[in-house]
């Protein structure tokens, strides 16, 4: 493959010029991408749609440790010599997914620099936000936590007014996510309600607002 010449993030367009050693997936919603504790052998990454990754304790409890959005990369543990699967990632809605298998990613860094550094660059931005979860899991209350964590649910951006949080995820989830208790989460949320950060209905699911950034801001 030549050195690449894409714009900085145009990864679809990387990804087309690879003729071996990928394979594009359609999955349909909740169905397993991979599996905790299988072989790890391949790289994905998430074209359309929406993924979210749970691990399961061996006490048999489940918690969910990210969700992804179109234009991520996930399972690239392989590439450092992981193994096996660490979590499972399982599709939330309809999605697409790019597979390139281990041999072809690590050869494709290793020759083109331009799809190195963007895959750095991605890792890095996954890094600072690993830094930015475990300062807020530390120093801030499980109210900003969880507004914080709704955020980021939805992919909630600056010029967001609304966004709708991934389907697929209850409050037990969102308890565990922000280590305090499903009751304190339901609290939370029916202030944010009553506040109009939030809407939710059982159709429509949980929509967030602008205005539940103020949460996140105080001080």
């Amino acid at each position: 493959m030549a050195p690449s010449t894409s714009p900085p993030g145009d990864w679809e367009t990387l990804l087309t010029g690879i003729s071996r050693g990928k394979t594009v997936l359609e999955y349909q919603a909740k169905r397993n991408i991979f599996i905790q504790g299988q072989p790890a052998d391949s790289v994905f990454f998430l074209l359309r749609g929406k993924v979210k990754l749970s691990v399961i304790s061996t006490e048999g409890k489940e918690a969910i440790v990210a969700t992804l959005d179109s234009g991520e990369f996930f399972g690239e543990g392989c590439l450092a010599g992981q193994p096996l699967r660490m979590a499972t990632a399982i599709s939330v809605g309809a999605c697409t997914l790019a597979r390139v298998g281990k041999p072809t990613m690590a050869r494709l860094l290793h020759e083109d620099r331009g799809l190195a550094e963007m895959f750095i660059t991605h890792l890095l931005s996954r890094n600072i936000r690993y830094e930015a979860d475990l300062v807020d899991q530390l120093f801030n209350s499980s109210e900003k936590r969880l507004a914080r964590l709704l955020l980021l649910l939805s992919h909630f951006r600056k010029e967001s007014r609304t966004e709708t949080v991934v389907s697929g995820i209850n409050q037990e989830n969102l308890a565990q996510m922000v280590g305090t208790t499903r009751s304190r989460v339901n609290f939370f949320l029916n202030r944010f309600r009553k506040l109009g950060f939030i809407d939710y209905t059982n159709e429509a699911g949980l929509t967030v607002h602008s205005g539940l950034l103020s949460v996140v801001a105080e001080d």
